[in-house]
């Protein structure tokens, strides 16, 4: 079998790590092709072109969450089995999978974590599942992943809070914090500069895309304002809310 992997970038090279034992060819295609190739010479795989006619019994889908939904009808020529996406978002890859590639088996997967951070829990939407999903599935388990099933509803809705609520959060308190002695710092205090370091370690297109992909960000700058505005007794309530 033969797997091509379109997106080469952190998650595009942690997908076919996780499951290339299952695939005797693994391709990659990149806008950038020098990434596409760093992938291929990482990975023992061969660096796809665009104008190639090849088909694969899986084409995973691994681009940034703006472009998910046009990549999936890009390549849907080059599905000859299956198609999956790991690009974080649901609702719009999944019904785009089923649109373009109806007849191919077709899963949804979204790690909930950074792919340097593997294995994590996964969550997984399966549509006309067959032998090459299934497959896909028990290589995931086999690097100690723990599958989360969902819908793509439940799993978009989620991210509200998972993904844009808590970005928006911890980088308010990096934006309004001022730099403090070591020897005044609380452990609350520590533990949100270790997440501010944490979440601002990665790349900012990326926060930028689960911000513009999932609400949450104006329902916590909401939130803070009612705190700010708070006399006692409201603090109280919110404070009762918050628990």
């Amino acid at each position: 079998m033969n797997l091509l992997v379109v997106g080469a970038g952190a998650m595009g090279r942690w997908f076919a790590e996780t499951v290339g034992d299952e695939f005797d060819e693994i391709a990659f295609l990149d806008t950038d092709e020098a990434v596409a190739r760093a992938a291929a010479e990482t990975l023992d795989g061969r660096v796809y072109s665009a104008d190639e006619t090849t088909t694969f019994d899986l084409v995973c889908i691994a681009v940034p969450l703006p472009a998910a939904t046009d990549v999936i009808e890009a390549s849907a020529d080059r599905v000859d089995g299956a198609i999956c996406d790991v690009t974080g978002s649901m609702l719009g890859p999944v019904n785009a999978m089923a649109e373009y590639c109806s007849d191919a088996e077709r899963l949804s997967l979204h790690p909930l974590f950074a792919a340097e951070n593997a294995p994590g829990r996964v969550a997984v939407v399966e549509a006309n599942g067959g032998s090459i999903v299934r497959r896909v599935r028990d290589a995931m388990l086999a690097a100690g992943n723990r599958l989360v099933e969902t819908t793509p509803a439940e799993h978009d809705d989620a991210m509200k809070t998972v993904q844009a609520r808590a970005h928006t959060a911890i980088l308010a308190f990096g934006l309004a914090a001022e730099s403090v002695p070591e020897k005044f710092q609380t452990p609350i205090s520590a533990r949100l500069n270790d997440l501010v370091e944490q979440v601002t370690d990665g790349e900012a297109r990326v926060y930028s895309d689960i911000q513009a992909a999932f609400d949450g960000a104006d329902d916590v700058a909401a939130a803070a304002r009612e705190i700010a505005a708070a006399d006692a007794e409201t603090f109280a309530e919110l404070y009762e809310r918050a628990r």
